[in-house]
């Protein structure tokens, strides 16, 4: 800070020291009018209870002198003082860089260790389920959700099972969140408006939902113009990120009205690339994390073995 700053911090605080220790030194000594019985007049529940007039205890004394001793001390020693740095020499990004180096010092030998592993082998260490984790809430939680349950409105999938856009292998994982995935479903509005809806039932029948059977047999046949990205019989394509319809697991909600709104009107979704914020180790420990979320079923059933 200025130099004029720091005068005007020394005069605010040897003010407010000064005073302070002014009003310590004289309270103990002011006289205050008291009634014969030594008390100062001041009655509560009609006379029964009466405010006394006592010397403040030798014990409170020395521990408010000591806050005072304390309190100077903490000037010399620390930077507080206008521009004083303190005899300890200490500031707080010092402390900062020190707990830092200490933490990163214990992350070295943790970091060390996981990078032998492959994900899928690192997503049963409870270090790195604790470290992903928090990674993953920082990171991923906002659209995904904090229990990678998934958001429908946003289109973000839910990570807990094992049905993947993009394939469900540790490497899979780790490539879509390093680079990112851009997913486009173009609109079919040109079919027009009744054989999108027939079109809709047929998608629905794919997974046994309920729908009209009747629409579904209409709009079968135009169902061609969706294989070449979900595959003839609707089992998806994790090479483009083409959902699979058959398993009931919609990324944009599974109603026939918004079936109908996805085919008519089309969807994009965007997976930012986390290669920019995470670095290598970072994204492995993430990836074997959300590996972990969509195997969680699986050790449950070994345990119970």
């Amino acid at each position: 800070m200025s130099a004029g700053w720091s005068l005007w911090v020394m005069f605010l605080v040897v003010l407010n020291f000064g005073i302070t220790f002014l009003l310590f030194l004289w309270a103990p000594r002011a006289k205050i009018p008291t009634l014969p019985d030594d008390t100062s007049g001041h009655v509560w529940a009609h006379g029964t209870i009466r405010e006394g007039v006592r010397n403040l205890p030798l014990w409170w004394l020395l521990l408010s002198g000591s806050m005072f001793v304390a309190g100077a001390l903490y000037l010399v020693f620390y930077p507080g003082f206008g521009n004083h740095k303190g005899t300890l020499g200490w500031t707080a990004h010092g402390e900062l860089a020190r707990d830092e180096a200490a933490n990163n010092a214990k992350l070295d030998d943790l970091i060390e260790r996981f990078r032998k592993y492959p994900v899928e082998q690192l997503a049963e260490d409870p270090a790195a389920q604790q470290m992903g984790e928090r990674l993953f809430v920082d990171n991923c939680a906002a659209c995904h959700g904090r229990g990678g349950y998934g958001n429908v409105k946003l289109g973000a999938p839910s990570l807990i099972d094992d049905d993947w856009l993009y394939g469900g292998s540790g490497q899979d994982i780790l490539t879509s969140i390093r680079e990112g995935r851009a997913g486009m479903m173009p609109p079919w509005s040109s079919l027009g408006e009744d054989n999108v809806k027939n079109l809709a039932n047929y998608v629905l029948s794919l997974s046994g939902s309920s729908h009209d059977e009747g629409r579904a047999h209409a709009g079968q046949a135009l169902f061609t113009t969706c294989a070449a990205c979900h595959g003839p019989q609707g089992k998806g394509n994790p090479a483009l990120g083409a959902p699979n319809l058959t398993d009931r697991i919609w990324l944009h909600g599974g109603k026939f009205e918004d079936i109908v709104r996805t085919i008519g009107g089309g969807r994009q979704g965007q997976m930012p690339a986390w290669s920019k914020r995470l670095n290598d180790d970072q994204t492995r420990v993430l990836a074997a994390y959300v590996y972990h979320l969509s195997h969680q079923g699986d050790a449950a059933a070994q345990a119970s073995r």
